[in-house]
């Protein structure tokens, strides 16, 4: 594997999880990141289009090299 498609997979992650915690939990967020949670909220719309941005990569990467 090279660096680009850990990377993306990484990202991936983060996305899905940013995903998760935006749809179900905003409160535990909030309550155990105070200070981050006032400066980056979690809004389900950015947090959507966030992981379609990383889709949309990833589909890049699979086009240009066929790295998967």
């Amino acid at each position: 594997m090279s660096f680009e498609v850990i990377l993306f997979y990484l990202i991936l992650i983060d996305s899905i999880s940013a995903n998760i915690f935006a749809m179900f939990g905003e409160r535990w967020y909030v309550h155990h990141f105070r200070h981050i949670s006032r400066l980056f909220p979690l809004a389900k719309g950015w947090t959507l289009y966030y992981l379609v941005l990383v889709l949309w990569i990833g589909s890049l990467l699979y086009r240009s090299a066929g790295l998967f």
